[in-house]
């Protein structure tokens, strides 16, 4: 038995009822309270190290809500968003089995990746928009299309003018974002608001090779390599700095702080070498050198800190 199908023992799911009843499911999965990160923690390794499966449906369960908010953001494709929840959910039992407590976030930022994976997936397999050999760039268009729609329906005073809600400025100003002719623009857009035409990966493109456009789809913002590099670089810059300043002597540390933490982004605060040199009765070449020897240091012991 998967982890997929075996996510759902009958005690643990009987409070969610089936996506037949939407409205009912949407609020009885928001009534599903959260885990505190203890908890979290808790769970995800009893099922890392014990494939304990009802950990697993504690996990799945307590992020159900997520999933029915991020789908919100799919509604406008047409399709059904009982649908779109569905596939967020496989989305999120990948994420659950392939999440690891070590790595240092938080669940709900780890499965934002794989839950927008599987609707992408899905919406690609199932929104027939696009005809079959299409370009990179117009993949891209029509990935791009409705989001910069109503940013400039948003910016307008006037009234929608031609082609549903595009003026001959918007089309302009879109073809030049999106890198694209106005005349693909035009042609999106009436497609968009008329008929079905195919969406499918083309077996060629220019030479270049097929491009999913889920390349344009995914949220790299929230894909989990780069959430742990953006809790790295968090610590170095708050924890790390501190740690690092904690191994120099206490003229060291201060040069280090004067030279490079007191200043503000006009450049003004903080000292020069001669400041500081005239301050502690010795040459400037000797300041610029405790500097670079003090720099030397902290660097080691943040290494040594982030490579453990």
């Amino acid at each position: 038995m998967t982890l997929t199908t075996a996510l759902a023992p009958r005690d643990p799911w009987s409070v969610v009822p089936s996506l037949g009843n939407l409205d009912a499911y949407i609020r009885s999965v928001q009534a599903i309270p959260m885990l505190a990160p203890e908890e979290e923690q808790s769970l995800a390794r009893r099922l890392r190290d014990q494939q304990d499966l009802q950990a697993a449906s504690r996990l799945v369960l307590s992020h159900l809500r997520l999933v029915v908010s991020i789908s919100r953001q799919y509604m406008g494709y047409g399709l059904p968003q009982g649908d779109l929840i569905q596939e967020g959910n496989v989305g999120l039992m990948k994420a659950v089995k392939r999440f690891d407590p070590d790595q240092g976030v938080r669940l709900v930022s780890y499965a934002l990746h794989w839950i927008k994976a599987e609707i992408h997936e899905y919406i690609l397999k199932n929104w027939r928009m696009v005809k079959v050999a299409t370009t990179k760039a117009q993949r891209k268009l029509f990935f791009n299309l409705r989001s910069l729609k109503h940013q400039f329906k948003g910016e307008a005073d006037a009234v929608n003018v031609g082609r549903a809600c595009l003026s001959e400025h918007d089309i302009q100003r879109m073809a030049t974002e999106l890198n694209v002719r106005p005349e693909d623009v035009i042609e999106m857009e009436t497609r968009m608001a008329g008929g079905d035409v195919a969406l499918e990966a083309p077996a060629d493109d220019d030479g270049d090779g097929p491009v999913a456009p889920l390349a344009y789809l995914a949220d790299e913002v929230h894909e989990p390599t780069r959430v742990i590099e953006a809790h790295r670089r968090d610590w170095l810059a708050s924890d790390g700095i501190a740690l690092a300043l904690d191994q120099l002597d206490a003229r060291s540390r201060r040069i280090v702080e004067e030279r490079w933490l007191q200043v503000n982004d006009d450049g003004s605060g903080g000292m020069t070498l001669h400041e500081l040199a005239a301050e502690y009765g010795v040459s400037a070449e000797r300041i610029r050198q405790i500097e670079v020897a003090a720099m030397k240091k902290m660097r080691k012991a943040l290494t040594e800190v982030v490579e453990a």
